[in-house]
């Protein structure tokens, strides 16, 4: 497996501390729809509460990512849609707990009006790559 290749400051662009700003990687791409506090059963989970959504958001990316043979470790981008840019904190802190510091994807976070339905304060996509066999 090829191991993706973090760029966080790339020469003449300030340093980002929360994501990287360039991450390559060659193999099999995998893309997940953005995901929302949804458990299961499709009911929603820690409603008014952004840092109980963002943990149940990052689970239900983790299941999607091991549904295509792939983990966090493969996760090359983040986009996050947000209503409330307040939320950052506690998406950061539910990321912590799958990504490490030093293994940062190149992230953007966009402020939204609304998402599909009120309750629902985040939607968080993926894009991974996975390794070709025998890379």
């Amino acid at each position: 497996m090829s191991e993706p290749t973090r760029i966080p400051a790339p020469d003449g662009v300030a340093p980002a501390a929360q994501y990287s700003h360039v991450v390559s990687a060659t193999g099999r791409l995998v893309a997940v729809s953005g995901q929302l506090s949804l458990d299961e059963d499709g009911k929603l989970v820690g409603a008014g509460d952004p840092a109980a959504q963002a943990r149940q958001v990052f689970e239900n990316l983790g299941r999607c990512l091991a549904a295509a043979g792939a983990g966090f470790e493969h996760v090359v981008k983040l986009t996050y849609f947000v209503t409330d840019t307040a939320h950052l904190p506690a998406i950061r802190a539910a990321r912590a707990a799958h990504i490490p510091d030093d293994r940062l994807p190149a992230s953007s976070a966009i402020q939204v009006a609304a998402l599909v339905a009120p309750e629902f304060l985040m939607e968080i996509e993926a894009l991974a790559v996975v390794g070709e066999q025998g890379a």
